[in-house]
């Protein structure tokens, strides 16, 4: 989420009170782990699952059995006290109830585009997803409903699912319970590269995947990057972004607190406040400092706010909505006295949340149904977030009468011959004079002489 000098000359003069220290964007290609991954995956294709139960044992220090059992799965939720048990299963059902109604409103549709000529869509699932879940420092929870659930959701008949176990303990009982509530179809103990690698070489199920989902480290990502076009991916996530959107009707330990909620991803997770109020924007300073004294993830959400953090003041609410689209940030809220305003005019966000009310930790965690897999670093300008229709091919289909080709054939006819593409006329020809014959109308003029 940085601004470049030629965004800033064309946004017109705005006043930073608080510039990131990092100059530059806080996620580039490592060469180290560009080359590690090829390696791995490399390793991974010709070695098979002897090269993954390899990287198990030696990056995550564990060698128990890689699939997880149907009864582990089932049972993992007894692990758990039951207030977490409860809030999970509202989160996939919150989840699931917006999935299925994005499904709902993608309707298969068929239009007559002229006499004899109709044309439709039909919408279809990728046949077999892989879903990769994040289990590091913090177990992201709420991951399998957004990959898992979603691509069941959508109707995909098959969903893989891994995640790092840790240790010989295996996997996180939460991260099992959330993929189980998700109705995956399969669960793995793997991690990494090993873990993306595995379900799109077809060394894990029955069959490769067709696409993989899901955030992860910079390795996953890399592998990500590297392994499409072999199978589809989601998207390439950077390190997690917020912006907040706000004026003096604002509460600035609100937005502070906002701010430091998405900052505490990672050291190098940019959070950005663009208000048109100065005042606003000193106070938010002052309140993230008094609470970084007491948060308990104060050295990686402090380290996020000194590096990548800023505070841009614009000279009015139009200015203010252009600098959020030149961000792009991958959550977006606004806390205004027009909400509505924003909501209308801003182009370029991941997800945006809407009111003071609206925190970006209720996606996150599920609880608001929408989706937590966002575009970052800017690509929020041509992509979106993950949903069913990331699921679905939404694929034409064409249906031409004998009736039509006195309506088709002649124009395309002459758009191949001045192409040069004899081959494309001849079929358009031959249906012409196929229909002659039989109407005693064609009396074996060339297409050349007839005015083609």
């Amino acid at each position: 989420m940085q601004i470049t000098t030629e965004e800033a000359r064309a946004l017109g003069p705005f006043t930073w009170l608080k510039k990131p220290a990092v100059d530059g964007p806080p996620a580039q290609r490592d060469p180290k782990v560009v080359e590690r991954v090829s390696q791995m995956l490399a390793d991974i294709e010709r070695t098979g699952l002897d090269a993954v139960c390899r990287y198990s044992r030696d990056l995550d220090g564990y060698t128990g059995a890689l699939e997880v059992s149907d009864d582990e799965l089932r049972k993992s939720g007894d692990a758990l006290p039951a207030d977490v048990r409860e809030a999970l299963e509202l989160g996939y059902e919150r989840t699931n109830r917006f999935a299925s109604a994005q499904r709902q409103h993608l309707s298969d549709f068929e239009i007559e585009l002229a006499p004899g000529v109709t044309g439709g869509v039909q919408y279809i699932p990728i046949a077999r997803v892989g879903a990769y879940l994040p289990a590091g420092r913090f177990p992201l929870l709420a991951s399998a409903f957004m990959t898992v659930g979603v691509a069941k959701a959508a109707g995909v008949p098959t969903v893989l699912a891994c995640t790092p176990p840790s240790g010989e303990h295996g996997v996180h009982p939460a991260v099992l319970y959330g993929a189980y509530l998700s109705r995956v179809d399969r669960m793995f103990a793997v991690g990494g590269v090993q873990a993306l690698g595995a379900m799109a070489f077809g060394l894990l199920g029955d069959a490769p995947v067709d696409m993989l989902v899901g955030a992860g480290n910079a390795f996953v990502t890399e592998a990500k990057r590297q392994l499409f076009g072999r199978v589809g991916i989601d998207l390439l996530a950077g390190p997690s972004e917020v912006a907040v959107l706000a004026d003096e009707t604002a509460d600035p330990e609100w937005v502070a607190a906002d701010l430091l909620g998405q900052a505490e991803h990672g050291p190098n997770s940019p959070a950005a406040l663009i208000t048109t109020s100065e005042t606003l924007g000193r106070n938010v300073i002052d309140a993230i400092e008094r609470q970084l004294q007491t948060l308990t993830t104060r050295e990686i959400a402090g380290a996020a706010w000194r590096d990548y953090g800023s505070v841009i003041l614009a000279v009015d609410r139009a200015q203010a909505a252009a600098i959020s689209d030149v961000l792009g940030p991958e959550h977006l809220e606004v806390q205004t006295s027009d909400d509505d305003f924003f909501h209308k005019e801003l182009r370029n966000y991941g997800s945006l949340f809407l009111g003071p009310w609206s925190t970006v930790a209720y996606s996150d965690k599920g609880i608001a149904g929408t989706n937590h897999v966002l575009p970052t670093g800017k690509t929020s300008r041509y992509n979106a977030g993950l949903s069913v229709s990331r699921f679905l091919k939404p694929l034409t289909y064409q249906r031409a009468g004998r009736d039509a080709t006195a309506q088709l054939a002649p124009a395309v006819e002459r758009i191949s011959a001045f192409e040069g593409l004899a081959a494309h006329e001849a079929t358009a020809t031959l249906r012409i004079e196929e229909i002659g014959r039989h109407s005693g109308v064609f009396d074996g003029t060339p297409a050349v002489e007839r005015g083609r």
